[in-house]
């Protein structure tokens, strides 16, 4: 039978998770449970609100009586897990919870709702008036938890409360779900009541799952927004908690409210909520599958006498190493009785180890026919679930705890990735289920161990570390990391708070140690063989490259890479220069690494970036390398279409290959904006293409003569949608006069460049748009490989204190200056002159127009804002190429999972224009108004997106897991600073 696929409604996956939890094999007794991790859910990652099927409800009187008091209990929870912690990731969701408690305002709804980590919600009732909630208790294994609000701040509801009867579930049972559809509109679901012991669903690896215990089964059809759903009876009373379902079938589960009622009366006692565990997982297997395993017939036919309802007994699953009942129980033993206790139910089990935590029971097994007793020593399970974690180096890491130890058979011991990022970024596909074994060659066992570590360790540092997947512990992984601790500052333990609802901060190290200064070092170049005596002079090229590494902390500029290995060509050894593609180096808020040789690395630093065409110019200290590293020869001349050429470049391998090529065509062209996700792109540019499939292949690289003179650079360029790459050469000539004033040691600062781009048509187009034959006689006479006409393809939106170009789209250039203009190069006038005068045809008409061009030192991003979870900035000039006015200089580029932007609805690739009805022109006026704001105070924001359409939206401040927080860059030193606010 095919195995069902299973869904929890507020749960949201998680990303680029690939390791999955092995199939258990059929069981006879439920097929069902053989399950896949595959789950219902959006796109976006948050819950699926398909529209739940409103089935009306009976026509009995006493029906509509119990619906009507019912919803009053019924709440709607908006919620938000604001930090990955164990097995749960950053989400924002919606859930259902009831209220099981009217004057202590206790909100019974699903654990993984409440989830492990920090938590932030509100409830909405039925009358659409909402109140903040508080997590206090979540079980370490059940899928139940407790939320608190004030009751004193409902001021126009009646409150009213549901009772816990766990006993009134039968089967046969006719029971409404009175749930969440898509947040605050409540449905009624009809179903009845098929099966009390039901194990428990499974829902995937590396994901929170409920164990030990039954779940009772029923055709309800209940959506996402419905977890936390009361299932209640005709009489309106609680017999189960809705916890998930199949995506193939109308199938419900539902968790007994056994252990809710318990854990209710001690909360509303003031009594701790004892847990007891011996780590094993047991299944509830029918008595003929008991008898393959090994139960003798005496022992059924008294199991069968004590329990004549009962189909079966509980049977040892999995045994967890190094726990309590490691040796004692085997996977395949029948548990007979605890205590003396014969035992049937989960639910008597849960009961006696926890009442018995720290104590000694007798286990009566049988194993193979024979009767086996065994003292196991009760575990206290809220050791084992772990309540703290660490952030550094942008990562965080939590104790490994039993629900991720239980689904990979492990022991419940060291240190887990629960978020591998940042410097700890083991996979870009897979940042969860990694356990750190080595750092630093040192053991970390625990994170206490991990933490003393990593305060030993100086920032900049590069550390060897081990580690392992949970799901393949085989496998032992050794890498060398880069120590961020100048970006990723944070160094902190949160730990747990249920008295608050919050996570309590403390700084574990306010600086780190200093960085150990670069020494000089040396590596040895080996040349480029070659059997051609005319081809010699290339073969010392190789000592002009070198590997460039970046690491970027942020989405600066929307750039989607933050770590990236390419190749640079050196432009001068003496004074330590490198010119890279922009598409790795998009920007100067990253850490750069210039490797030699594959065998030295040294630090270096962005000293230009060409506003336009693609390269940036990196700066290394030389002094740092003993190495014979060459300044090659540059040409002259620009290549033209059919030049033949020697290309020398690295593959996507970081493979250095060769091979003659010929220059196809040098075409005037721009890179391929993306629309949905703004960034730098190259623009009028003259490129050299050729055809070559080895060229295509590579991301860096050189054109050159046979004596080694180098002709052009071979540049990646980032394109539209997907991710799109173009390689491409650009032509020495292009460059050559940045690289004589770098040579010079002179950094160019003050380029100017025109608020237009620029795209060739045909002589044909040019004619039929208004041309006169004199100027096409004119190009015709003084063009030498391609006869064309450069029109105004794009003007970009002015900064908010400048003017409009007086170029408009479709615009046709005759002339710049006096010159006629038959590529890319003729605008060379704007990088050194404040105004040019264009001869252009527009609407069949000649007109001469003075264009202004603007200054290019204010193009760089040099301030950020991180507020309420959303990344902002003024926006880089990749956002105004692609539109015609800015509504403001706030700018959002990125959101924070689970934080106050991603829950209340900030949209990326947007502006902000106002906050509380105040105009915010540019971050320093947001700033000024935002630092104003207290914590935990809605705020009202006006904003615009980038398809220019008005919206307005609250938003409700948190400064305990998100303050606002400044990053400017010196205009003296060019370090970034960060200045934290609203702590």
């Amino acid at each position: 039978m095919a195995a069902s696929k299973l869904k929890r409604g507020a749960e949201s996956p998680l990303n680029g998770q690939v390791h999955k939890r092995p199939a258990k094999g059929d069981y006879e007794s439920d097929p069902s449970e053989h399950t896949s991790d595959d789950e219902d859910y959006q796109s976006d990652g948050t819950a699926s609100q398909s529209p739940l099927f409103d089935i009306p409800v009976s026509n009995s009187n006493k029906w509509q009586e119990t619906i009507t008091k019912v919803v009053n209990s019924v709440v709607s929870i908006h919620f938000s897990h604001v930090a990955p912690f164990d097995t749960e990731t950053a989400i924002v969701s919606e859930a259902t919870g009831f209220i099981v408690d009217d004057v202590k305002g206790l909100i019974l709804t699903n654990r993984h709702v409440v989830g492990p980590g920090p938590f932030t919600g509100y409830i909405v009732f039925d009358n659409h008036e909402s109140v903040d909630v508080k997590p206090i208790y979540r079980d370490p294994i059940h899928d139940f938890g407790f939320l608190k609000f004030d009751p004193s701040e409902v001021k126009y509801q009646q409150l009213s409360r549901l009772t816990l009867e766990p006993e009134l579930a039968k089967v046969g049972t006719e029971i409404r779900v009175v749930g969440n559809d898509a947040g605050e509109k409540l449905s009624i679901l009809a179903g009845i009541i098929s099966r009390l012991d039901r194990n428990a669903p499974e829902y995937g690896s590396l994901t929170y799952n409920d164990f030990n215990t039954e779940y009772i089964q029923a055709a309800a059809s209940a959506t996402g927004g419905s977890s936390g759903s009361p299932v209640v009876n005709e009489d309106g009373q609680c017999v189960a908690l809705q916890a998930g379902g199949s995506t193939e079938a109308s199938t419900d589960f539902f968790l007994p409210v056994y252990r809710p009622l318990r854990a209710l009366q001690c909360i509303q006692n003031d009594k701790s909520i004892t847990r007891g565990d011996i780590q094993v997982e047991w299944q509830l297997k029918p008595f003929n599958e008991c008898t393959r395993l090994g139960l003798t017939a005496e022992a059924q036919a008294k199991a069968r006498e004590l329990f004549p309802n009962k189909i079966g007994l509980l049977v040892a699953e999995l045994v967890l190493p190094e726990g309590p009942a490691d040796g004692a129980i085997k996977e395949g033993d029948a548990l007979i009785s605890i205590n003396g206790e014969h035992i049937s139910t989960f639910i008597r089990v849960d009961e006696i180890l926890d009442e018995n935590v720290g104590k000694e029971l007798e286990f009566v097994i049988q194993r193979g026919g024979v009767e086996i007793k065994q003292m196991i020593k009760v575990g206290n399970l809220h050791d084992i679930t772990p309540n703290t974690f660490v952030t550094v180096s942008g990562a965080t890491f939590n104790n490994l705890s039993y629900q991720i130890a239980r689904c990979f058979c492990l022991p419940v011991k060291g240190v887990y990735v629960n978020n591998a990022s940042g410097s700890f970024e083991f996979s870009n596909q897979d940042p969860t289920g990694w356990l750190l074994e080595t750092v630093d060659d040192k053991l970390v066992e625990n994170l206490n161990e991990f933490v003393e570590v990593m305060k030993n360790i100086p920032d900049c540092a590069r550390v060897p570390i081990t580690y392992r997947h949970v799901s393949d512990m085989h496998s032992e992984y050794v890498q060398t990391i880069y120590v961020d601790r100048h970006w990723a500052t944070s160094f902190k333990k949160a730990v747990r708070n249920d008295e608050t609802g919050l996570w309590d901060f403390t700084t574990l190290q306010e600086k780190p140690l200093d960085p150990i200064p670069s020494q000089p070092q040396n590596a040895k170049y080996i040349d480029i063989p070659f059997s051609d005596d005319k081809k010699k002079g290339c073969s010392g090229l190789v000592r002009s490259f070198v590997q460039v590494r970046t690491i970027s902390p942020s989405t600066v500029d929307s750039h989607p890479f933050k770590k990236e290995i390419c190749y640079g060509v050196v432009i001068d050894s003496t004074n330590g220069f490198v010119l890279v593609s922009r598409r790795f180096v998009p920007h100067d808020m990253c850490d750069i690494f210039v490797i030699f040789a594959e065998s030295i690395d040294v630090p270096g630093k962005v000293v230009f970036m060409h506003p336009h065409l693609n390269y940036v110019i990196i700066k290394y200290d030389p002094s740092l390398v003993l190495a014979d590293v060459k300044t090659p020869t540059f040409a002259t001349k620009p290549l033209k279409r059919g030049d033949k050429s020697f290309f020398i470049g690295y593959n996507y391998n970081l493979r250095l290959v060769t091979e003659d090529v010929k220059v196809s065509a040098v075409s005037s062209l721009n890179v391929t904006a993306n629309s949905m996700a703004p960034r730098y792109r190259g623009t009028n540019l003259e490129c050299v293409l050729l055809d070559s499939k080895v060229t295509v292949e590579c991301d860096a690289g050189v054109l050159a003569d046979n004596d080694g003179t180098v002709r052009a650079f071979w540049l990646t360029y980032l394109g539209e949608a997907n991710d799109q790459m173009y390689k491409m050469g650009l032509d020495v000539t292009d460059v050559r006069q940045v690289i004589d004033s770098l040579q010079a040691n002179k950094i160019p600062k003050h380029l100017r460049i025109l608020e237009a781009e620029f795209a060739s048509i045909t002589v044909f187009q040019g004619r039929t748009r208004g041309v006169s034959q004199s100027w096409i006689n004119k190009f015709e006479d003084e063009s030498e490989d391609q006869i064309k006409f450069l029109a105004v393809d794009r003007v970009a939106a002015p900064s908010l204190h400048s003017k409009h170009s007086p170029l408009k789209t479709g615009d046709i250039v005759l002339s710049v200056n006096g010159r006629i203009v038959k590529s890319m190069r003729d605008f060379g006038d704007m990088y050194e002159q404040e105004s040019l005068e264009f001869r252009i045809v527009r609407q069949k008409k000649e007109m001469v127009l003075q264009v202004p061009t603007i200054d290019t030192t204010s193009l760089d991003t040099s301030h950020l804002v991180n507020w309420s979870g959303a990344l902002l900035q003024t926006p880089h000039y990749g956002v105004r190429q692609l539109m015609k006015t800015i509504p403001s200089e706030v700018y959002v580029i990125e959101k924070a999972p689970g934080g106050p932007a991603h829950q209340y609805g900030i949209t990326p690739i947007a502006f902000i224009t106002h906050v509380n009805d105040q105009e915010t022109k540019d971050l320093n006026s947001f700033v000024k108004v935002v630092r104003d704001i207290p914590d935990n105070t809605f705020v009202k924001l006006r904003m615009v997106t980038f398809d220019n359409i008005p919206v307005a939206i609250t938003l409700k401040t948190d400064y305990h897991y998100f303050p606002t927080s400044e990053i400017k860059k010196s205009p003296e030193t060019g370090k970034w600073v960060e200045v934290e606010y609203n702590k």
